[in-house]
């Protein structure tokens, strides 16, 4: 095995791709809108959600009651309180959706406080939406710890505390979504790098220029996926430096981070290349690579953790977690950014994605044929 004719094959390739501006610029702009999109749609606070008072009672404790949910309206701006009359007007209203949840204080609420029979305020939700519905529930469970609390506060502490200590500042969603837009740029190129394009070249006639030279078959395969790497790389560092700027990541042009960065990105585009063109090196339809692009997404992207935690995960899925490349990039590249940690933190990483591509490109080279 020659190191110039892996080096030639490199050439090509790059020379190729730097040739294509537009296929650089595509390869980075979807990675970038969705970190943006996503990043913003899914990472700001619930404000003003339509809830239905209805208020039966009409009591001094109503009142308060009524006083503490404005409180919630004008400071952290949570609820957009609407009062109905009665409880059917608003269930009705709740099914059209044009409110979210319904608060009913019940005809004897007041009195039952009063006596410590067991009041209820009634908490009815649009249980269609998950996700806003826990954020009122959390809202409205503290709002009754504080209804229950003490109207002064003791002279001593009579209970146990639990005092909440956070190891790094608050992290907006838009930087916990950064590690896994710079992982999909990486695989963005490596669809295009590691499968499209090969195939369009083996479709093309190309390929057969590299059968009549004595380029060795593992020659080839190194060559191609170094190529590849390349761009990923390139890909990746774009989209890190970008992104962070975005995402406001602190510290963003500290050398040894962006040197740690760059050798994650580099494995990872390694790994990835490796696991694309594992996939089509005996594929020689162009339309395949094309028809599998949404699946592999699909199947690598959301695993990863990249938008969800993996321990959130059935278990039939965290095993997809354990082989996806795109885990370990995540789990890195979160290190660095949001964490700041080191090498001993990401070492384990860029073991894994190390080996990965160790056992890709020796099953590639196995597999790749040197034929028409």
């Amino acid at each position: 095995m020659k190191a110039y004719r892996i080096a030639a094959l490199v050439e090509r390739d790059m020379r190729k791709f730097l040739r294509s501006p537009a296929l650089m610029v595509a390869s980075m702009i979807f990675p970038l809108v969705q970190l943006i999109v996503l990043g913003y749609a899914f990472g700001g606070r619930v404000r003003n959600v339509r809830v239905a008072l209805v208020d039966e009672d009409h009591g001094s404790e109503a009142l308060r009651v009524r006083e503490g949910l404005a409180a919630l309206r004008a400071g952290p701006r949570t609820l957009q309180l609407v009062d109905y009359p009665n409880l059917p007007a608003a269930v009705a209203d709740l099914r059209r959706g044009r409110v979210r949840a319904i608060v009913h204080l019940p005809l004897d609420y007041s009195r039952r406080l009063r006596h410590g029979d067991r009041p209820r305020i009634v908490f009815i939700e649009d249980n269609t939406d998950r996700f806003l519905a826990s954020e009122l529930i959390d809202r409205l469970t503290q709002f009754t710890a504080e209804l229950n609390g003490p109207v002064t506060p003791p002279p001593l502490p009579s209970a146990v505390s639990l005092d909440v200590v956070e190891l790094y500042p608050y992290v907006e969603y838009i930087q916990y979504l950064l590690p896994g837009s710079i992982a999909m740029a990486i695989f963005v190129v490596a669809m295009i790098g590691g499968g499209i394009t090969f195939i369009d070249d083996r479709a093309r006639g190309l390929h057969e220029g590299y059968l009549v030279t004595p380029v060795e078959r593992a020659e080839l395969v190194l060559g191609l996926n170094l190529a590849g790497t390349i761009k990923g790389l390139m890909a990746g560092m774009v989209i890190t430096i970008i992104g962070g700027l975005i995402a406001g990541i602190p510290e963003l042009w500290e050398p040894v981070r962006l040197l740690y960065l760059a050798a994650v990105c580099g494995v990872a585009s390694l790994a990835m290349i490796s696991l694309m063109f594992l996939t089509m090196v005996r594929v020689s339809d162009p339309l395949v690579p094309r028809a599998v692009f949404g699946v592999l997404n699909t199947l690598l992207f959301f695993p990863s953790g990249a938008i969800y935690p993996i321990e959130g995960f059935p278990a039939w899925l965290r095993w997809i977690s354990v082989v996806d490349p795109f885990t370990y990039t995540v789990h890195a590249l979160r290190t660095l950014l949001l964490k700041h940690s080191g090498l001993p933190a990401i070492g384990r990483d860029l073991l894994v994605l190390g080996g990965m591509s160790i056992v890709l490109l020796t099953a590639s080279v196995a597999l790749f044929r040197r034929q028409v």
